[in-house]
């Protein structure tokens, strides 16, 4: 059996080419740290350096003499994301609404609290996140104190059901009711950059808002972000002798279960296993000798980062232009196509180029979104 469904990157509702996209490697829970840097992120001031996993996070203070910059913010604005991060540590929200916050108010008012602007002004919206004292919001000088306007934007997300499984976009749109409810995405890179300069690395982090401590087994980081599955990690991205192998292959028995490692719209679903130049059926295993992914699927992310997941034993569980939820089970691991022996080989492709030229090492990358690869992940 053969079969392909292609949606292209951008003409799926997540495809935000505007995002900024930060790929820098960072280690999850200490030791020695390599930084890369796109997209202009950071300024020269940005200590990014000690980034842990939050676990050292003291209650953010957004009266601190001098704040910490993350990409384009101004001071105004950090200290702004600093009460909303505030607001959330004294409410006990786990980190991942911090980061759907931070991101919901740059989108509805740059991190700046807007005061009436008159003939600008979209009806009565005033303040951080654009609450409208006529819909219930409160008086018009509550909606404009950023603590008072941050503590009614979590009471609202805590009654989303699964809020912290949602893409950001779709959770902060359950809150605002925009007319615009895709442009949130685009701020969700900068918004776990605010939060994890602010938190020592809070957008990485799982736990509660005090217990913050680096991902494990089964858990989706603040960022959003989750392994695949859990594996040793058998052969690495674009190694010397295979210099053409743009992914990881991590080890996995047959029918181990797959996740989606973000939320996000499912762009490729196919078979595409060849041998001697034919398609043949993914519904069995490959060899060395057979090309190709077998069944595989392509998920494009907020920021225009693409996963692929290949050699699942049968037709995955979901369909072209499904949206998922991060960790929802996409498929189970098996060895169609160009495989030896069952395993998932995971990629990940920026700029939504889902070509060798987009493709990143997802051990660097998954570890700067706090869901690092490997054994001790899920």
């Amino acid at each position: 059996m053969t079969g392909e469904a292609t949606l292209e990157p951008r003409r799926g509702r997540v495809a935000l080419a505007a995002a900024v996209v930060a790929t820098f490697a960072l280690l999850c829970c200490g030791g020695s740290v390599s930084v890369f840097f796109l997209g202009g992120l950071f300024d020269e001031e940005t200590d990014v350096y000690g980034y842990g996993c939050g676990t050292d996070a003291a209650v953010v203070d957004p009266r601190a003499g001098r704040l910490p910059r993350a990409g384009q913010l101004g001071d105004e604005q950090m200290r702004n994301a600093a009460v909303i991060v505030q607001v959330g540590q004294q409410m006990k929200v786990p980190p991942r609404g911090w980061v759907i916050a931070v991101a919901t108010a740059m989108q509805e008012s740059r991190l700046i609290n807007l005061p009436n602007l008159g003939n600008r002004n979209d009806h009565d919206s005033l303040g951080l996140f654009q609450q409208r004292p006529s819909q219930g919001w409160g008086t018009p000088d509550q909606v404009r104190d950023p603590q008072y306007s941050s503590r009614k934007f979590y009471e609202k997300l805590l009654t989303v059901p699964n809020w912290e499984r949602l893409a950001l976009t779709d959770a902060a749109q359950r809150v605002q009711k925009s007319a615009y409810p895709d442009a949130y995405a685009q701020h969700e890179p900068t918004a776990s950059l605010a939060v994890n300069v602010l938190t020592n690395g809070g957008a990485r982090a799982a736990g509660g808002a005090v217990d913050l401590r680096c991902v494990g087994a089964g858990e989706i980081s603040a960022s959003g972000w989750a392994a695949p599955l859990k594996g040793k990690i058998v052969s690495g991205f674009r190694t010397a002798s295979r210099p053409t192998h743009h992914g990881v292959d991590i080890a996995a028995n047959k029918g181990t279960p797959i996740h989606a490692s973000a939320a996000g719209t499912v762009i490729r679903m196919r078979c595409d296993a060849r041998l001697n130049g034919q398609s043949i059926s993914c519904d069995r295993d490959g060899s060395p000798q057979v090309k190709g992914c077998g069944w595989y699927v392509d998920i494009l992310h907020a920021g225009a980062v693409i996963t692929r997941y290949c050699h699942m034993v049968k037709q995955p569980d979901v369909r072209l232009g499904q949206s998922v939820a991060a960790g929802q089970q996409i498929g189970v691991s098996g060895s169609s196509g160009n495989s030896s022996g069952p395993h998932l080989h995971f990629e990940v492709h920026l700029d939504g180029d889902r070509s060798s030229n987009g493709a990143v090492n997802p051990e660097g990358f998954m570890r700067e979104v706090g869901a690092p690869l490997g054994e001790g992940t899920a």
